[in-house]
Parts: structure tokens; C-alpha cells; sequence
């Protein structure tokens, strides 16, 4: 998926996360709560979310190219009352958009990971959006599924760049050489991780003739749609929507190693 293709499907994520929100607060007091996020209801994810988008906004319109100090990041206070608050997430959105369909995937900015682009940010905040999307439908309802494109690079970009940030942030303890296969049951694709020591290492999806190395078999074969893979990565839904072939027990282990942020 290329930076143009993440631009409109940013927008259109951030429409359904907001008719999301209206439909939440036009249930009236009290504010309902976000099952997928203990102890918040949605005007927590509403800020939070608002709040990532104005950081992110301000490393770009500054071209901020180091770690940024949060002393001299100042946001305005998030406005009371849940039209101001619905707006306030919506006009954040809009301008965030505009900065990175402006500024493209290769402009030189600060990033929490190797990557240091304007790309990244849209591919995260993307995969973040759509997740706190079905975060803020779940509260009223059914949850539409995560987009197939945006599911399975969720899951690419949960396995080769989360993870590996994850166990840096939390002190995870070494991977003895635990190997997962996450399978994708509604496309073709399926991923391969070793953890081993301080390391992960992601094998490439089916494709022998570009790995470094043999894939090696895995220990646990985690099988679900894309959608639910990426969920599951993301600690929205239990080990018990995806089935699993081998040890089983590794499922709930994987958070262990790879720590929930």
C-alpha cells in the first residue's frame, strides 16, 4: 500500500470513527464505555486520540527531526461538551491529513521506531485509527471489521515494527526461541516470527526465494482472517477467535514477550 492509497483511506477511517463517536453520545448520560479499552469510555478515546493526531501534526508542520521535548509541545485543552469534543477530533484529523497528503512519504521527520519519514506516521496513524474506529463502534454495537488492506499491513507492521518496540519499551524478558506462523484465512498471506534473545525476526510472507534464511517451522500456527489477526495483535480479541495448531499456550505468551503498550 503506497502513501497516495493511505490518504483517503486515513479520511475515510477518521468519518467512521467520528459518526462513531455522535452515535455513542446521542445515547445521553452516562458516556458509554469502549469494551477493547478498560476503564475508558469514549470521551477518553476520543481525546487520546485527538491528542495523537496534534502531536504527530506538530513533529510535521515543524519538520521536528529529533526527539521532540514535551515541554515545548503545548496542546490546547480538549473542549468539554461531546459536539465541541466530536469536533475538536474531526478538525485534527482533517489538518493531520492535509500536512502528511502534503508533505508526502519521504520528508525527514522524528519517528519512535528506525523509519524516520513522514510514511511512517501515516502508515501508524492509519492502522491506529482504524483500530480505535472499531474501538469506538464496539461501545454502541457490532463493530465493522478492519478493511483487508489496512488488516493485513496491521499485522506486517504489528510483527516487524511494533513488536520489536514493544520489547524495548517494557523490558521483555529474551525469547528462548518461540516461532510463531500468523495465517491469514481470507487472502494468501501468512507471516513467520522467531524471538529469540533480544531479537525478532519476521520471515518473509511464503516466499522462500527472498528469504535471508529457510522459514522455520513454527511452534504455534495461528490461523484467522486478517482483520482478526491484526485485532488479536492489537489485544482487542482473545486467543479464542483464532484458531491455533501446536502449542496453544504461546498465544497467551506472546504478550508476555511482545508487552501491550
Amino acid at each position: 500500500m503506497d502513501h497516495i492509497d493511505r490518504i483517503p483511506l486515513f479520511r475515510s477511517e477518521a468519518a467512521a470513527f467520528e459518526k462513531a463517536v455522535r452515535r455513542a453520545y446521542d445515547r445521553g448520560d452516562p458516556v458509554p464505555s469502549v469494551p477493547s479499552c478498560p476503564e475508558w469510555t469514549v470521551t477518553d478515546l476520543v481525546r487520546h486520540l485527538g491528542g495523537v493526531h496534534r502531536f504527530v501534526a506538530h513533529i510535521l508542520r515543524e519538520r521536528i527531526t529529533a526527539p521532540p521535548d514535551p515541554a515545548d509541545l503545548t496542546l490546547p485543552e480538549t473542549p468539554d461538551g461531546p459536539d465541541a469534543l466530536t469536533d475538536w477530533f474531526a478538525r485534527g484529523a482533517r489538518e493531520l491529513a492535509e500536512l502528511l497528503s502534503e508533505l508526502g512519504p519521504d520528508t525527514p521527520v522524528w519517528t519512535w521506531s528506525v523509519e524516520q519519514t513522514s510514511g511512517f506516521w501515516l502508515r501508524m496513524q492509519l492502522i491506529e485509527l482504524a483500530v480505535h474506529r472499531w474501538d469506538a463502534e464496539s461501545a454502541t454495537g457490532a463493530p465493522a471489521p478492519l478493511a483487508p488492506g489496512i488488516a493485513a499491513d496491521a499485522v506486517t507492521q504489528s510483527i516487524e515494527v511494533m513488536a520489536p518496540a514493544r520489547r524495548g519499551w517494557r523490558q521483555a524478558p529474551p525469547g528462548t526461541g518461540e516461532t510463531y506462523r500468523f495465517r491469514r484465512t481470507d487472502g494468501p498471506e501468512s507471516w513467520t516470527v522467531l524471538l529469540s534473545g533480544d531479537d525478532v525476526r519476521a520471515y518473509p510472507a511464503d516466499d522462500l526465494r527472498t528469504a535471508p534464511a529457510p522459514t522455520p517451522s513454527a511452534d504455534v500456527e495461528i490461523a484467522g482472517t486478517a482483520c482478526d489477526l491484526a485485532l488479536f495483535l492489537w489485544g482487542r480479541v482473545p486467543p479464542t477467535a483464532l484458531r491455533a495448531t501446536g502449542d496453544a499456550t504461546l498465544l497467551t505468551h506472546w504478550f508476555t514477550l511482545v508487552p501491550p503498550v
